[in-house]
């Protein structure tokens, strides 16, 4: 089993400029054959699944099946009240730009440096739809029924988009559905992996 901590998280040395979904898919990619590795069987989460889907369209030879929970990458349905958001945000900014980095975003965002939150305008802002019809390698996506961050219709965008994948949802749990229901969890990954 290899897992990394992706440049500019955990232990891994900071970004010296943002990186975009592709840099960090491009990065895993060299990493992936700087070790030898071919057809791997491939678990990714939230964020690691939009480098997953980035991964899993076009390179054929990395993986030969990928187990996707609570995958980002999918649009979300904005309403007004957002849009709203969006345009205080950018008035308050030009007129107080620290005050406005403060107030406004989401609790992740106010805790990243200047840095990455560049970095995360990049990976949030791209739609990975048009990834899908290029994923070759067999994949199954797992989705907590409740998941409020990557709601089910974003599953079923990406089932429904990704030929022949299989979507699982698991029932009760959120977007942690691996921590939330281990047993079941574990219990569809060896099943799809075997």
């Amino acid at each position: 089993m290899t897992a990394f901590d992706f440049p500019g998280f955990g232990k891994s040395a900071p970004l010296d400029a943002p990186w975009s979904v592709g840099d960090y898919a491009d990065f895993t990619a060299r990493f992936i054959r700087s070790l030898g590795i071919g057809k791997a069987r491939l678990v990714a989460h939230s964020f690691g699944g939009r480098v997953a889907l980035k991964l899993l369209s076009g390179r054929e030879d990395l993986f030969k099946k990928a187990l996707l929970t609570g995958c980002a990458g999918i649009p979300p349905r904005r309403g007004i009240s957002y849009r709203l958001k969006v345009r205080a945000y950018r008035t308050v900014k030009k007129f107080a730009p620290k005050f406005a980095e403060r107030r406004f975003g989401s609790s992740e965002y106010r805790t990243l440096s200047p840095l990455m939150r560049e970095s995360y305008k990049k990976i949030v802002n791209e739609d990975l739809t048009p990834c899908l019809a290029g994923i070759r390698a067999e994949t199954l996506y797992v989705f907590g029924e409740k998941d409020a961050e990557t709601p089910l219709y974003m599953a079923e965008t990406l089932h429904e988009k990704t030929r022949g994948s299989a979507l699982v949802v698991l029932p009760a749990t959120g977007h942690f559905c691996f921590c939330e229901d281990p047993a079941r969890f574990n219990a569809v990954a060896r099943e799809f992996f075997r």
